[in-house]
């Protein structure tokens, strides 16, 4: 099969959607994974089409590894969306990105093309622990390596370096205003962003921070948003049905799930393109929509994940068939969730929990509950641990919440330190016991105390360890213990 080009698609009969002559550069976006393929560049080619404003092109900047920017490369940044599911539409092939680059590979090309005055938007999808942010205080972490390096003026390797050395590149150069657009299910991710970048200008020396801190406060707006679509990671058997699909072999391809939702706060320094046309919703205020879904979507997702790991399941769409984890997780939902948190106006709660409940149960994504359970220490506290504190405030006992944690803890507990997939592997596993004396009475006080995960006063509440101790036991003792004390209390 011939690769996917521009040259094997006019062969094919299959075109892209948009001239490609047509695109300037007008948004970089780092962190240039398979979700950022199927949203951020699907929103923007739609919205593209829609809008008959077809100028956006994209700079993809791969963000810890060069797989996918070698694979785009030779196919002009072309590649495919794959839906599967009810509703799915058919293949199709993006043309919104038009450069692909290895942000390790190539630093000071990031940096150049986030100083071009032809961009106007910076996206960002770089996971949690991309942003590389102290949980304890909320700021950049300057006790990490490569924060460190790049401060001390070494080609910017993190993607909070590449980004302010390239503003500062920008207002050096007075190439204008720029937003910069966290899509990371990070609460208030623009605000986070903002400051992130800011702590990386005050550490600069006294005759570069305050110029830089300056200029960015004047010029560079940093909206939140909520993002949401499912994007399993593309196996060999994806990529075989994607090139019988389309008649080509895209190394590229992506597959998701046909929904996709977009909040955007309507803060932005400069142009932008028109998303609203392809279905996104910009309003005042992102926090409510971003709370939902980490408290609701992606709470329940790792709580999925984890009992699905230990019972050896390794699918969502296998741990939530369950009928017993499928209870499990509409009770976090309607029972620790909605009670104490307040919706955004226009979501209806309950009819969004059913909505979650059956994308999960979609098994033609084959999302892997090892993918979903990983970095989890980066994870629950935003997903879980705002819920449990909530709860135990107003005197209710989270119940299921404090499930997903302890399934995280006897998952940390039981997976050996080189396959944990987790950036605080090292700290979790100094903290465990032995392996002989890993119980429930030994490892739910341990991991309490990492600092980095837990705050002291959570830690210590007795009614949190009981409960985490309870089901941490149960959990040991096997899976159909699990499904009774669910099912049956």
């Amino acid at each position: 099969m011939a690769r996917l080009s521009l040259v094997s698609l006019a062969e094919a009969g299959a075109s892209p959607a948009i001239a490609r002559q047509n695109l300037r550069n007008g948004i970089v976006h780092l962190g240039l994974g398979a979700f950022a393929r199927a949203h951020t560049a699907v929103f923007t080619e739609d919205a593209m089409l829609a809008s008959r404003d077809i100028t956006w092109g994209i700079v993809g900047v791969t963000q810890r590894s060069a797989t996918v920017a070698r694979h785009l490369a030779p196919q002009n940044g072309l590649f495919t969306v794959s839906e599967r599911g009810q509703g799915s539409a058919p293949v199709r092939v993006v043309s919104s990105i038009t450069e692909a680059i290895s942000g390790r590979d190539n630093p000071e090309a990031v940096v150049q093309r986030i100083s071009h005055p032809d961009t106007a938007i910076i996206t960002l999808t770089i996971t949690e622990k991309g942003y590389r942010f102290d949980p304890q205080t909320g700021g950049l972490d300057l006790s990490d390596e490569l924060v460190m390096a790049d401060l001390n003026g070494s080609a910017p390797l993190t993607a909070v370096g590449q980004l302010t050395r390239g503003l500062q590149r920008r207002a050096a150069r007075d190439a204008g205003p720029i937003t910069v657009v966290s899509c990371d299910n990070l609460p208030a991710n623009g605000e986070l962003t903002k400051r992130l970048v800011l702590d990386f200008a005050a550490a600069l020396p006294a005759e570069e921070s305050g110029p830089l801190t300056a200029w960015i406060e004047a010029n560079t707006a940093f909206p939140s948003t909520m993002v949401d679509r499912m994007v399993p990671a593309t196996t060999a058997d994806d990529l075989q049905e994607v090139e019988q699909e389309l008649g080509l072999r895209d190394e590229a391809a992506v597959v998701a799930e046909p929904f996709m939702q977009w909040v955007i706060e309507d803060n932005f320094a400069e142009r932008r393109p028109r998303w609203e046309d392809a279905g996104a919703v910009f309003t005042a205020d992102v926090a409510p929509w971003e709370a939902a879904k980490l408290r609701l979507l992606n709470a329940s997702h790792s709580l999925l994940a984890y009992l699905g790991l230990a019972s050896g399941k390794e699918t969502i769409a296998e741990a939530v068939s369950d009928d017993a984890f499928r209870a499990a997780c509409a009770g976090l939902m309607l029972d620790d969730v909605l009670p104490v948190m307040d919706l955004p106006d226009g979501l209806n709660g309950k009819a969004y929990c059913a909505q979650i409940l059956e994308r999960f149960g979609n098994s033609a994504l084959g999302h892997t509950t090892a993918k979903v359970g990983s970095d989890g220490s980066q994870k629950i506290g935003l997903r879980l641990l705002t819920t449990v504190r909530d709860n135990l405030d107003a005197g209710r006992e989270p119940r299921w919440a404090a499930l997903a944690v302890a399934a995280w803890m006897r998952h940390v507990a039981t997976t050996a330190a080189d396959r944990l997939d987790d950036p605080l592997t090292e700290a979790l596993h100094a903290a465990l016991p032995a392996p002989g004396n890993r119980t429930a009475d030994m490892v739910v006080p341990t991991l309490l105390g990492v600092r980095n995960v837990f705050d002291k006063s959570l830690a210590e509440d007795e009614r949190f360890i009981t409960l985490l101790k309870h089901w941490y036991g149960i959990i040991e003792n096997g899976p159909d213990g699990l499904r009774k004390e669910i099912l049956h209390g």
